[in-house]
């Protein structure tokens, strides 16, 4: 789209999102680079006052709360070329008339992967130190724990098994390179010496949580991975070993996870389950095994700034005509989140 008049754009997405993503500095970068109007956000395609807008418009920036887009919403942007999402995933959002318009998708899914990892990290490290069984012991006690009690504590040697070589899976791994982990992984995508050069030792996924001390998972959420942690294969985790699910809840057998939650024989750190959120009377809300948090490892607050800038990078690559760096194909859709 290289050109000496800039590309018309819109945004399409809840505008509460639009002062974080773009913050006034890269506000102005990205008005440098194309003609939009930060004013005008889009919530509905068959709005008739967008009508005109949309009419106009070469790029959709899209984010969280943007419509479906279908071919009724492709029927009323003519002039559409790209859709830049400055979010995660665009399974939700993408028609399956777009793919045969010829349009470019591009996600900043890859900057979201960054604070999922990161989460992650400190959890392992906080469950390999048993932080959360002190915490509650410390609550009740008031008094130090004895050496037989830290007996087992300790991230030295831990066995870390991520379940998903997926952007964030791998990030992951990029983080946990530095400390003294055996590091495991399963992902049908990957072969030995894929994982070999990620760090990891590639298992079988049963294989990889006989093994492991703690199990992370970073798969995606599509037909084939629902529930691939069932009640026999979350048997297969060791006593007391720590389930981590910063994915999604439909990946594990939630009847199947709370009745070993309730039983204490395992452990499980949960930034999303299925339903999400849980029913106000669910146990896992107060059992002491259980870190449960509200869905809060992706980007927030000043962290979704690094999504709107993958996005105006985009878009600078875009009018100059260059590749885009996070491009979404089609063909990825049915492996990726």
């Amino acid at each position: 789209m290289p050109s000496t008049q800039l590309p018309r754009a819109v945004f399409a997405m809840d505008p509460v999102h639009l002062p974080l993503l773009f913050p006034a500095p890269l506000l102005a970068r990205l008005q440098r680079t194309a003609d939009i109007d930060p004013g005008l956000v889009v919530r509905n395609f068959s709005d008739p006052a967008a009508a005109s807008l949309l009419a106009e418009a070469e790029v959709l920036i899209t984010g969280w709360g943007c419509p479906r887009l279908d071919a009724g919403a492709l029927a009323g942007t003519p002039r559409l070329r790209a859709v830049l999402h400055a979010a995660g995933s665009v399974r939700s959002l993408i028609g399956e008339a777009l793919w045969g318009q010829g349009v470019t998708v591009s996600s900043a899914v890859t900057g979201n992967a960054v604070p999922v990892a990161e989460y992650t990290l400190a959890m392992i490290l906080l469950a390999g130190k048993d932080a959360f069984v002190h915490r509650e012991r410390f609550r009740r006690t008031r008094a130090h724990p004895t050496h037989a009690e830290t007996a087992a504590t300790g991230n030295l040697g831990r066995r870390v098994g991520v379940i998903g070589a997926s952007r964030v899976g791998r990030r992951l791994l990029e983080l946990l390179r530095p400390y003294d982990f055996d590091l495991l992984l399963h992902d049908p995508y990957v072969d030995a010496a894929e994982a070999a050069e990620l760090g990891a030792q590639l298992l079988s996924l049963e294989e990889l949580l006989r093994r492991s001390d703690i199990v992370s998972l970073h798969a995606p959420d599509i037909p084939e991975t629902r529930h691939m942690l069932d009640r026999d294969r979350l048997a297969l985790i060791h006593d007391h070993g720590v389930l981590i699910n910063t994915s999604r809840g439909a990946l594990v057998d939630h009847c199947a996870l709370t009745d070993e939650l309730v039983a204490g024989r395992l452990y499980a750190v949960l930034d999303v389950t299925e339903p999400e959120p849980l029913p106000a009377d669910s146990p896992l809300y107060r059992l002491p095994n259980v870190f449960l948090t509200p869905h809060i490892a992706g980007s927030l607050g000043n962290e979704l700034e690094r999504l709107g800038r993958i996005v105006v990078e985009e878009l600078e690559r875009l009018a100059e005509g260059l590749p885009l760096a996070h491009e979404v194909h089609r063909a990825d859709l049915a492996r990726v989140a």
